[in-house]
């Protein structure tokens, strides 16, 4: 799998992870309109899941991870 789709896959992922547990524990806590709910899981999930990215090196493409709770950048 090229890196650039491996990047895509893993954003989605992580995005889609972070989107379903708050958009549960969300409806859980409070009963407003599933649409705001869902905005507010999308928001959250934004801030709180992994960024991931392909940077070109001397060496070749290397995937790189940035999180919010994590110091920096991570190769993949």
């Amino acid at each position: 799998m090229a890196p650039k789709h491996r990047a895509l896959l893993f954003n989605f992922i992580g995005f889609a992870f972070f989107f379903v547990g708050g958009r549960l524990l969300l409806g859980y806590l409070f009963s407003i309109n599933t649409v705001l709910l869902a905005i507010m899981a999308a928001v959250i999930a934004t801030i709180l899941a992994p960024k991931f990215a392909v940077v070109k090196t001397a060496k070749g493409k290397k995937l790189m991870m940035k999180w919010i709770f994590i110091k920096g950048f991570r190769e993949i």
